[in-house]
């Protein structure tokens, strides 16, 4: 009998675990088939995007005449959808009107007027820096080089000279004959003749060697500078100490700078934004003493050797300034890059070599460098996990079994990170659905529910607070119930980030219900209220975003509490989430928090998620709003200087009364 029994024990043994290894395999297949789907979705909305591209390009429109009002029904629909609504459409046909109307005060006229200009000349400042402007010059059009001279020789701030190597062939001896007359006109002009053309970064270095500037500034041959600009940049040098200072730009065709068809706002220096685009690009000037530190121009990125020089620049600076002003001009025309990456492909190859060398000397980490779909040299990096650490989801909950049920098992079904815990912080439900839901939920060994019994009203912070002290992990993410997860590799995409020494916070692109945007980082002072909003607000899940800002991670003020991943170490340093604020900001608070201790904070689009709820709640009204306003006051106060400072990733240029970086 004792033998039968035994026989029968190895054999639901060996059944179990047949049946184990079975559910294993299976569980592989699915994992590989979820994989293939999502990537199969990735490719289907690129080929959909391109597809839309060849659709609203003017060669269509030649070629099919006769289908141009069924071409208007396709574009208007596609604005619908990208735009989200009919109102968000007019918004963005708003914001371009008042664009256009404002692109005008950058141009000419934004030139000091010739008094203005007298006044500039004559400051006398404690410290007078001469600059070393250089320009390679190779076959360089006469119209485009005599804007070129003139812009530098109009500078109201004059102690400047300008180092010209020429690489031209036999066939633009004009260019020399041309330099030489400004030679002999003003002896700032220096110029050199290269026996060969040794390149773009070759012919930069010559015209460093013949420098002796305590700044050098890079100037390419076809554009043209405001002509304040050097006067600006002298400003900040003896304001602030800069050692690395840039400006906005202006990209414009034909004759006249007032052509305008691009105006780029940047952000202040933003080290993240830089590695995924180099929104830096001009007008870049510099100390010797950092370039002595960071080497000269490196051939082997030729095409996107700027890249390079700013990464190693910026990188060491003790102070990196951004001029918040339009004061360079972009020439945009057949053969350069401001009008078709395609003239120089070479640009893109050396572009993605010049950011993961960086990585790779800055972290000694291998980061993988791809082209967007926004722009080639707009890149998706992706950071080696350096281990997989206990992320520990918290998630505040009150009934709402429907939106917690989607959200848990999205996180279960979707997620391809597996080193997870979830602890749902049950707060005060009364339905009998939520309790049974709870009770299925505890035959799972990594979910946790934990009750807060605090009768002190309700208070998000305190919630979340709670959750986070019952956290096993080295990573905490705070998360909504009204989630659902979009991207497999949401938690890898944010803890790719995380796990670096200068990074807080990270957050990731939220949708709501129809596919528009609901969080893609946020701004202080932006809102009717000036306290804090988002960007990119209501735009279409497929919009590039401003200057394609939606298609690369970058550092942002604040990111929303509604999905943040952020190390615990750090949660605790900086005491977690402020009990003050109930209900409004304590997210965008703690991010504040962060900053001030010295972390960045990152916003990326790679990790997407729904978020459902929030956006069927309709305007606070009542106690609900009284407390919104008097939180948001707190927050006013609490960081009224950096509000006064103003959001060092959103320009000033922009208006804070909208989310879609319009300009003032």
């Amino acid at each position: 009998m004792g033998e039968r029994q035994e026989k029968q024990d190895s054999l639901m043994i060996q059944e179990q675990q047949d049946y184990k290894k079975l559910y294993e395999a299976e569980r592989e297949k699915t994992e590989v088939l979820l994989a293939k789907i999502e990537e199969a979705e990735k490719e289907i909305e690129e080929l959909d995007f391109k597809l839309k591209r060849i659709k609203g390009s003017f060669a269509w429109k030649l070629s099919v005449p006769l289908r141009k009002v069924f071409h208007f029904y396709e574009k208007t629909r596609d604005r619908l959808t990208r735009y989200g609504s009919i109102p968000g459409v007019l918004r963005k046909v708003r914001s371009k009107i008042r664009e256009r109307r404002n692109m005008k005060s950058h141009g000419t006229a934004s030139f000091p007027s010739p008094e203005e200009a007298l006044a500039q000349r004559e400051t006398v400042f404690e410290r007078r820096v001469l600059y070393s402007i250089l320009v390679p010059l190779y076959n360089t059009p006469e119209n485009f080089l005599k804007d070129m001279l003139e812009s530098v020789v109009n500078q109201t701030y004059e102690n400047w000279e300008l180092c010209l190597a020429d690489g031209s062939d036999a066939g633009h001896a004009y260019v020399g004959q041309m330099v030489k007359e400004y030679q002999e006109r003003d002896n700032r002009v220096k110029y050199q003749v290269l026996d060969r053309n040794y390149g773009i970064s070759g012919n930069t270095n010559k015209c460093l060697e013949m420098s002796s500037g305590e700044y050098i500034a890079l100037f390419d041959h076809d554009d043209i500078l405001h002509p304040a600009v050097l006067y600006e940049y002298t400003k900040v040098i003896n304001q602030q100490g800069a050692d690395y200072i840039y400006c906005d730009e202006i990209t414009f065709q034909g004759d006249s700078i007032d052509n305008m068809i691009v105006l780029h706002f940047k952000p202040d220096y933003a080290p993240d934004n830089l590695r995924g685009n180099n929104y830096i690009c001009h007008f870049s000037a510099f100390s010797r003493e950092l370039l002595d530190e960071s080497g000269i121009f490196r051939s082997e990125y030729d095409g996107s050797q700027d890249h390079d020089m700013i990464l190693r620049l910026t990188h060491r600076a003790k102070k990196v300034c951004h001029v918040p002003k339009a004061l360079y001009y972009w020439r945009s025309h057949k053969a350069s890059v401001a009008q078709d990456i395609n003239a120089k492909t070479y640009a893109v190859d050396a572009a993605k070599r010049a950011v993961h060398d960086h990585l790779r000397d800055t972290y000694g980490w291998e980061v993988k460098v791809e082209s967007t779909r926004a722009f080639p040299t707009i890149f998706r990096l992706r950071y080696p996990l350096l281990a997989k650490p206990v992320i520990s989801i918290v998630i505040p909950n009150k009934d709402h079994m429907e939106d917690l049920s989607r959200c848990v098992e999205s996180i279960r079904s979707k997620s391809s990170y597996e080193n997870y815990e979830i602890i749902i912080v049950e707060n005060h439900s009364e339905t009998k659905e939520i309790s049974d839901y709870y009770k299925a939920l505890s035959h799972n060994a990594n979910i946790r529910v934990v009750k807060y019994e605090d009768e002190g009203g309700f208070n998000y912070s305190k919630i979340c607070n709670f959750g986070v002290s019952f956290a096993r992990g080295e990573y905490v993410l705070l998360l909504n119930n009204d989630m659902k997860i979009i991207t497999r590799e949401w938690m890898e995409e944010l803890l790719m980030y995380a796990q670096r020494p200068d990074v807080g916070a990270v957050g990731c692109k939220l949708y709501y219900a129809d596919n528009t945007i609901q969080h893609a980082g946020i701004v202080i002072g932006l809102g009717a209220h000036r306290a804090a909003g988002h960007t990119h607000y209501k735009d279409a899940k497929e919009h590039l975003g401003y200057m394609g800002r939606l298609c690369y991670a970058q550092d942002v003020t604040a990111v929303t509490g509604a999905c943040l991943l952020v190390s615990r170490a750090r949660y605790d340093e900086v005491g977690g989430l402020d009990e003050s604020f109930s209900v409004s900001f304590n997210d965008v608070d703690f991010c504040l928090k962060l900053r001030k201790a010295g972390y960045l904070n990152v916003f990326t689009p790679f990790a997407e998620l729904f978020h459902y709820e929030s956006k069927t709640r309709g305007m606070e009204e009542g106690e609900k709003l009284r407390r919104f306003q008097n939180e948001a006051a707190l927050f006013r106060e609490k960081w009224k200087a950096e509000l006064d400072a103003g959001d060092p990733y959103f320009n000033p240029n922009f208006s804070l009364d909208y989310s879609d970086y319009t300009v003032k």
